[in-house]
């Protein structure tokens, strides 16, 4: 009987370029983060690139449609070959497989819409950044017990600044991303950041697409920009 081989297309074991510390302080640092999909894999480039252009270092690819992994490989060996310094990650995250298989393909940090220790579990091993989204201060420190750097408060229009601005009176130590009910202007940052917020998530704000389903790259760009300028005004 002959011996055979079989040949797989990528031996290599995908892991993230970045630490869960080097996430946690990008996050810090720039103070924005935004969310986004589509499921065409050319469109999504050229958003990604956009967002790059405008200054943003960190973008939350939200795994939200059939086959959303496949678009995710694309878009991380995009960035990895063309956006030096671009930091994806994973969000609408809900089981510790579906967190396992997203790292595999090299996703630097996980968003969870809810607190998970399966997913707590498997992103720690691999040293991943994962941010649960979580509602009550008993959740953010079970968050913390497990390990989470930066807890996602979700949906962020529910329970608003003055949420982060009670917690913080205990807890001075919690870093928190809202996500959900941040827009894109002044007035509302800077209520989220004179509050105590790390760092914010926006998206459909951000990154909206017109009636016919096409992007104004320009107009994600300079807001973008114009976000980041306002936001490190507040930091």
């Amino acid at each position: 009987m002959g011996i055979f081989q079989v040949k797989f297309p990528d031996k290599t074991l995908k892991m993230a370029q970045f630490t869960r510390i080097e996430v946690a302080l990008k996050m810090k640092e720039t103070g924005l983060v935004p969310l986004f999909y589509n499921d065409n894999i050319e469109i999504s480039k050229e958003v990604l690139k956009a967002c790059y252009e405008g200054g943003a270092r960190l973008l939350e690819f939200t795994s939200r449609g059939d086959f959303a992994f496949q678009i995710f490989d694309a878009l991380n060996k995009y960035a990895l070959a063309e956006l030096p310094g671009m930091i994806l990650g994973v969000g609408s995250v809900t089981d510790a497989a579906s967190a396992s298989l997203y790292m595999q393909l090299g996703a630097n940090f996980i968003v969870t819409p809810v607190l998970r220790e399966d997913i707590a579990m498997v992103c720690n091993r691999r040293k991943v950044l994962w941010s649960p989204g979580c509602g009550t201060l008993t959740e953010i420190a079970k968050a913390e017990e497990l390990g989470c750097e930066i807890v996602k408060l979700f949906p962020g229009d529910i329970y608003g600044p003055e949420f982060i601005k009670g917690i913080k009176g205990p807890q001075p130590w919690t870093s928190v991303m809202p996500t959900g009910g941040v827009s894109p202007t002044e007035e509302s940052l800077k209520k989220w950041f004179d509050a105590g917020a790390t760092c914010v998530g926006i998206g459909s704000q951000l990154i909206k697409a017109d009636q016919e389903g096409k992007y104004d790259l320009d107009r994600i760009k300079n807001l973008i920009q114009e976000c980041m300028a306002i936001i490190q005004s507040y930091k």
